[in-house]
């Protein structure tokens, strides 16, 4: 008998696994906060939700708790004050692997149902989930509500259809039979066990907590296997949410909530020894190059799928669109103050200028245009403050500061500090956009993360061509762009991100931006160059997650 909870959600099983090999548009969430899903009364008591978080212990009852930290720092300058329970490592890790012995009987059907229900619960939380993001990370409330709950949910899902289509390939049993000539046939009979492959070290990030953790988080759990999530320091919340729903799933189905365990460590050291634990087999980490690394080189007993830092960049070689071209690229670079690892840095123009339909624009033209489309852009407060958010992080303003003052060349357009009137101690800033030539590499050739841009004069569009490729092959990239009226230059722009190994958007200037990634139909990096050693998703990101064990006996 399938688990009732497969059955329960099998249609939008069915239809995440048509989606993975259509990769059409299709999403099992409605992004928008609408009181017709939603219910009339979600927003305010989503609000209500997230605010009797706050100021008091966050209760989870795990094992090995040794005492309570709160180290959040909202970037709109809300008081916080969340204390959430610190475990032994060692106790975590033992009650994971405890919880997988009951978690591998149900199945690969049962997992995925119950997988599929926690996700469920989730979106049904999005409104209280979507504060707790908004007040942790920074992001404007809509990006709050669309990537930390309905698109970070559909992340985790098409992390579960993979799972599923990978488990479904193997048979419980067969029938083995030789045949031997005049002698009866040699006849066996096999079976095939799915074991996942050990818990799972699930390391978030400070500024996508959810969106970045469910792919990792439901590959693991779906395979197999327990998962002890690790929450960056500054963006605990979310991440204690999800896991307090998902412990809830799991009791309600009789199941060890010890499978889905909050690893919230006060000190690093606690996180590099859970890391490096012999019976840790894999690691999810999104975050910068120096922990990552670590992460690659020290944790040999683990599978490391790691998304780190890289250069994004975009060529413009010519336009039909000039003012379009603008717009896209101005919101591209203001949205979420340029905190995502998918926005764009490195803008390569060439020295003698690009054709437009409004005419030739020399390099300056180009520089100073797309100012003027930022700061038109974000001329109305309401609108810049939705977009913009908060910036996350004391470095992210220094960079910016950095960067004002000219030491990474001539400043096009400065950031400006805005006044939030709903927040009047948030961290609001404006992109700073920088001129420079591509022998500048110690200013644009590597990551400043934040609303940091470079426009960058090259030779020619085969000079920049060429320096994109390299600058993927060497730094890394998780997206590419390109805006050019030439099929030549376009398939020429098309085989060098082949080699380089990194998406390409080619002439948006319309309501999809190079910085965004839709789940089912886009693949969050290609694991192919040095910002990633991973997608979200493909079958590579779930079928190294578990094994099959095989026993056989003579019929």
């Amino acid at each position: 008998m399938p688990h009732p909870l497969f059955e329960k959600h099998r249609a939008t099983l069915d239809a995440a696994v048509e989606a993975i090999h259509t990769r059409g548009y299709w999403a099992a969430f409605n992004e928008m906060p609408s009181p017709k899903t939603y219910g009339e009364t979600a927003m305010e008591d989503g609000k209500r939700a997230y605010e009797a978080c706050l100021g008091k212990e966050f209760a989870l009852d795990q094992p090995g708790v040794r005492g309570w930290m709160s180290s959040e720092r909202s970037p709109y300058g809300v008081a916080l004050d969340v204390k959430y329970p610190v475990c032994d490592a060692e106790a975590l890790v033992a009650a994971g692997q405890r919880a997988m012995a009951g978690w591998q009987k149900i199945g690969a059907e049962g997992r995925v149902g119950v997988c599929l229900e926690i996700l469920d619960r989730l979106n049904k939380r999005s409104f209280e989930i979507a504060h707790a993001v908004m007040m942790t990370t920074g992001q404007g409330w809509m990006m709050a509500f669309q990537a930390g709950g309905p698109h970070a949910q559909d992340r985790g899902l098409e992390a579960v259809a993979y799972a599923w289509r990978e488990q479904s390939f193997v048979p419980a049993e067969a029938v083995w039979e030789k045949p031997q000539g005049k002698n009866p046939p040699l006849v066996m009979k096999k079976h095939f066990e799915i074991v996942g492959r050990g818990v799972a070290l699930v390391v978030g990030c400070g500024t996508f907590p959810t969106w970045n953790t469910y792919p990792g988080l439901f590959a693991a759990l779906a395979t197999g296997n327990a998962a002890i999530v690790k929450p960056h320091s500054n963006a605990i919340l979310p991440t204690a949410l999800t896991v307090r729903i998902a412990r809830e799933v799991l009791a309600e189905n009789g199941l060890d909530a010890d499978l889905v365990t909050l690893a919230a460590f006060d000190q690093r050291e606690d996180t590099q020894t859970l890391a490096r634990h012999p019976a840790v087999k894999s690691v999810d980490f999104t975050g910068g190059n120096a922990f990552g690394q670590w992460l690659i080189d020290n944790c040999r007993q683990a599978q490391v799928y790691a998304e780190l830092a890289g250069v994004n960049n975009i060529v413009i070689d010519s336009t039909d669109a000039y003012k379009a071209m603008l717009r896209n690229l101005a919101f591209t670079l203001a949205l979420y103050s340029g905190q995502m690892c998918t926005t764009s840095q490195a803008i390569l123009v060439p020295a003698d200028g690009i054709e437009t339909d409004e005419g030739r624009k020399s390099y300056d033209d180009v520089c100073a245009d797309l100012a003027r489309a930022i700061e038109g852009f974000l001329a109305k407060p309401e609108v810049a403050h939705a977009v913009l958010g908060a910036v996350q992080s004391e470095d992210t303003l220094r960079r910016i500061d950095i960067a004002n003052g000219g030491a990474l060349g001539r400043v096009i357009l400065a950031a400006r500090t805005l006044a939030n009137p709903d927040f009047p101690n948030a961290q609001v800033r404006t992109p700073v956009l920088i001129a420079c030539d591509a022998a500048d590499e110690s200013a644009w050739m590597e990551e400043r993360f934040g609303p940091i841009s470079f426009i960058v004069k090259v030779a020619d569009t085969a000079a920049a061509i060429a320096l994109s490729e390299h600058v993927v092959a060497r730094h890394g990239a998780l997206t590419v762009g390109l805006y050019s009226t030439r099929q030549e230059v376009i398939d020429a722009m098309t085989a060098a991100t082949w080699r380089s190994k990194v998406a390409l958007s080619i002439n948006l200037t319309g309501g999809v931006f190079v910085n965004q990634s839709a789940a089912f139909s886009d693949y969050h990096g290609t694991g192919g160059n040095p910002a990633a050693n991973a997608s979200y998703a493909d079958s590579a990101f779930v079928a190294n997650r578990f094994r099959v064990v095989q026993r056989r006996y003579h019929v």
